[in-house]
């Protein structure tokens, strides 16, 4: 039985002019994609921007979506962090505040051997919250391999993998060698992970458009390819942002195109060209079906 099903949304972090973070709005959005039909949230995730939140941000920002919820959709609380022993205590804050899940990183910092990289997930695997193990070779030194997740699998509350590396093949073999739960974690993917078997979608842009990601991703999964195929030929261009290393940036703009404001990025993430800004808007124009510049 799986756990985390459907279209899980990795939150922004909606930040105020002065960088400060907006609490209010972020309680709001929460409450939109929830109303909107998301299956679930996943706050202080690398989209979060969690690596430049305080201590106290990053707790407060967990603790307010976890009682905007209010228990209506699950929320799995990213723990990325340098050491084993802060990811731990992230682990457990998410789960004292009563968070369904965690999205667990290996270990960050430098490129770990492969028994480390199993010590870290023994020791989360402790804290008794389920796991979801993140594997995102683009922008970390482990490659989590269907071999490697075959491993972890073993450990007792390791259930699931958000799978990024972007292969879609990588899904067929988890499948085939794990009993893990496969969440897609790249947008560009978001309709061949249902269509090759991912039950989950931890995801970008639905952070603007939820009610299209939702359809997309339902469609897929009932193997609807006709139906499916031309929404996603919509969505990919947007969908394509979410695989860049300025995806933070690209998804904020998208929500203040969906009216769903979200503010600046924290430095050392800045502003986009005005040039991307416009190719973004066309690009969500174009997801919307409304004119497209030329």
């Amino acid at each position: 039985m799986t756990k985390f099903n459907g279209v899980h949304v990795a939150l922004v972090t909606p930040m105020k002019k002065d960088y400060s973070v907006d609490f209010t709005r972020l309680t709001e959005i929460c409450n939109w994609l929830i109303d909107e039909g998301v299956d679930g949230l996943v706050p202080a995730g690398s989209l979060g921007e969690y690596a430049t939140l305080s201590h106290e941000e990053r707790a407060k920002v967990v603790e307010t979506v976890i009682e905007a919820s209010n228990n209506r959709v699950p929320v799995i609380v990213g723990t990325g962090a340098a050491a084993t022993q802060d990811v731990i205590y992230w682990a457990k804050h998410a789960k004292d505040n009563g968070a369904a899940g965690i999205m667990a990183l290996p270990p960050i910092n430098y490129n770990p051997l492969e028994n480390e990289v199993i010590y870290h997930y023994k020791q989360l695997s402790n804290v008794g919250i389920p796991i979801i193990a993140y594997n995102n070779p683009r922008d970390y030194a482990t490659d989590l391999t269907p071999d490697l997740l075959a491993r972890l699998s073993k450990i007792e509350n390791v259930v699931a993998v958000k799978e990024f590396s972007g292969d879609i093949r990588r899904v067929h073999d988890i499948i085939e060698k794990t009993d893990l739960e496969v969440l897609i974690g790249v947008d560009d993917l978001g309709m061949e992970g249902p269509l090759s078997g991912a039950t989950g979608w931890i995801s970008g842009v639905p952070n603007a458009l939820p009610k299209e990601g939702i359809e997309l991703f339902n469609l897929a999964r009932a193997g609807k390819i006709e139906e499916a195929l031309p929404l996603y030929r919509r969505l990919l261009p947007l969908f394509h942002f979410d695989a860049q290393p300025q995806l933070v940036q690209a998804i904020k703009y998208m929500m203040e195109l969906a009216e769903q404001p979200a503010g600046p990025t924290r430095p050392p993430r800045l502003p986009l060209t005005n040039e991307e800004y416009i190719d973004i808007k066309n690009a969500f124009l174009l997801a919307k079906n409304k004119h497209v510049n030329v």
